[in-house]
This record gives structure tokens, sequence and C-alpha cells, in this order.
């Protein structure tokens, strides 16, 4: 089985290792605009080592942020900041990724270190929260959302098109759909969000058909030699995890059918009221199970920090790439302490920076 160090490649895309920067919201966007702090961050974890580099969840549109410091990539204003910095990231070695979404009744939140809750009504900063259905996430998030319309659906469905299509064109080479998280998409399929009694609510069919649907339409536009991947909450621990589960694995089968290339596994969300166990790489097991009854190759996070634990999620044939998230904020150059903890020689992800190379040879000859 290979390792955290060898390289992996799907489609047209080859990367350095098997280490992925997870999209981690920096919250410090202005109008949806990249700055120079996502330019630093960003290019720091490329030239740190990770193998990719995913920019952060980016709202599909203006409604679809998570709070008025989040990314967003719905006019070409938004492109036009995202393109340097994807280029800088690609000349550090990494693969370019970005993971898009609609952050549905969990949007118009203050930022975290503001409340991590809902903008007041009458707070001129807020906006309107939509959602399939007209019920509250609840906790900090107590807003009722606008349940929507056919029109509010395949309208959002063109937004996730039009935000893949400006990703393309400013040369992102990985895509990833936020289906996941308790955002819009994962509404759409949660028993605890959608209580709909049209097509896109009920039965799993219909629950699902959002996201599929979704994923056909971005298929369409994106490149075939570029991983299109999701991110799908599998499983809620809210005591009905195998039925969540199945359903969930049955889900990914058919956005496979649909085109999809690549399943990043996560917690749905969904419900206040779950009891997660949260524990050293939890969620590999799941993993694993859907990466063997669907086929698809796949990636886990949660809880990942130590070199030896992410390299045996992937010799164990759990995963195919790890996501790290606060190790790599803690320090961006994680993946070369890992090659070292791992006693790796020359690991596949291209050479340091030449002055960090200089230096560091220099220290070692001493």
């Amino acid at each position: 089985m290979p390792g955290l160090f060898d390289p992996f490649s799907l489609k047209g895309i080859t990367l350095r290792n098997r280490i992925i920067a997870s999209p981690m919201c920096q919250y410090m966007a202005q109008d949806g605009v990249a700055n120079e702090w996502h330019r630093a961050h960003l290019a720091g974890l490329a030239r740190g080592g990770a193998g990719l580099v995913v920019i952060e969840a980016t709202g599909v549109s203006p409604e679809g942020r998570i709070t008025p410091g989040c990314l967003g990539l719905w006019n070409d204003g938004q492109a036009e900041a995202l393109a340097p910095i994807a280029a800088e990231m690609r000349k550090a070695g990494a693969v370019t990724g970005i993971q898009i979404g609609h952050a549905g009744r969990k949007a118009s939140a203050n930022l975290p270190w503001e409340g991590d809750d809902h903008i007041p009504a009458n707070d001129e900063r807020g906006w309107e929260t939509i959602a399939p259905s007209a019920v509250a996430h609840g906790g900090g998030l107590p807003r009722v959302p606008r349940a929507m319309t056919t029109a509010d659906i395949a309208r959002v469905r063109n937004d996730f098109v039009a935000a893949a299509e400006r990703a393309r064109d400013i040369g992102i080479e990985w895509l990833k759909l936020h289906f996941a998280h308790g955002y819009l998409a994962q509404s759409f399929l949660s028993i605890h969000a959608n209580k709909r009694e049209d097509a896109y609510g009920g039965s799993f069919e219909n629950r699902s058909r959002f996201l599929i649907e979704t994923l056909a339409a971005v298929r369409k536009v994106w490149p075939e030699n570029r991983p299109l991947s999701a991110r799908l909450g599998v499983i809620e621990y809210d005591g009905r995890d195998e039925e969540t589960l199945a359903e969930a694995i049955e889900l990914v089968k058919r956005l496979k059918a649909e085109g999809l290339d690549f399943i990043d596994v996560s917690v749905g969300f969904s419900t206040t009221e779950a009891k997660i166990p949260w524990g050293p790489a939890f969620l590999g097991p799941v993993a694993e199970r859907v990466r063997r009854e669907t086929g698809l190759p796949a990636s886990t996070s949660w809880y990942i920090s130590k070199p030896e634990q992410a390299d045996a999620l992937i010799r164990e044939g759990k995963v195919d790439l790890v996501t790290l998230g606060r190790p790599l904020l803690a320090d961006p150059h994680w993946p070369y302490a890992a090659a070292q903890a791992l006693g790796v020689d020359n690991p596949a992800w291209a050479t340091l920076p030449a002055p960090y190379a200089h230096w560091l040879a220099r220290y070692r000859a001493a």
C-alpha cells in the first residue's frame, strides 16, 4: 500500500503527496473578495509542502456566505482577486483546490470570535436565510429560514455552476462541492432539516435530488481532466447512524454515476442533538466503508495530527488522502516534519523553497 509521501494521481492531476490542506474559513474577506491575508495564508500552506491546498468555503452567492467575512465567487472581481493567489500556490508546487457552497440556514452569522451566532434580524450586516424548509438549526443559530421555492432551487443550482466556471477559468485544478456540515445541500438530504412534501423532500430519492442535480450541472462545465469532488456528511451520530450511512453510500454511488471523482467523508452537523464521539481519526472506519462500498477514492479529516496516524490511515487502506487543518495552522511545514518523523528521504513533495533548503542543509551539516 502507498504511504503518506507517495504521489497520488486522479484524472489529469498528480499530487506530490497525500496531504490535503483543509478549506479552513478565515473570515477575512470584504464583500467576498480575497486579499493579502488569503495570499499569505494559502501560499504559505503551499510552500509548506501540502500536496493539495483547498481554498476555504466560498459562497456561490451573497446569501450563501456563512458570515460577512467569507469568500465569494459570484462575480468576476472575486475571481480576479483569487487568480494571482492560485498562481502563487501552483508556483509553490501545490495543486490548487477550492470548496464552493451555500450556507443555507446557517448563513448570516457573526464571525466566530464575535459570537458565532446569527446576526440579529434588524442588523444591516445580515441577510435573509433560505433552506429546504422553514426549520431553524437551533442552538446559537435560531433564525427560521425561508423555505425555498422551486425557482430558488434552480437559481442556487445555477449559482454553483457559475462559481465552478469562474474557478475553472482562473486555473483551479480541483473542485470540491460543499455538501456537508449542515449547510444547504446537507439540509436537503437531512431528515432533521428537510420537511418538504414536493419532489425535493420526503423520500431518500427526493432528498437526494438537489445534490445530484447540482453535481450533474457542475460536471457539464468542469473540465474532464480535473477532479470533481464533494464533501459529504455521511453520518450524524443522532441514533440512526446505520440508516444515515447506508443512504449516504447510496447517494455517493449515484453521484459517482453523474461524474463524481472523489469523496471527502465528514459529519452531517444537521442537528444540535448529535452525540459525536470525538477522538483521534474517529472517522477513519467510516471513510473506509464509504471508500470500499462506492469504489471512489476518499479522504477524511478531524483529529488527525500525528504523522504516524496519517500514514497508517493510508497504508491500511482507510483513505487515499488525509485532510489536515489545525496541525497546518500550527506549523505550515508539518509535511517536512512528518517526513523526518517517518524517516522518508527526499519525500515526493518537491523541495523546500531555496532559502529554507539552504539553511536546513547548513544545519544538518553542522
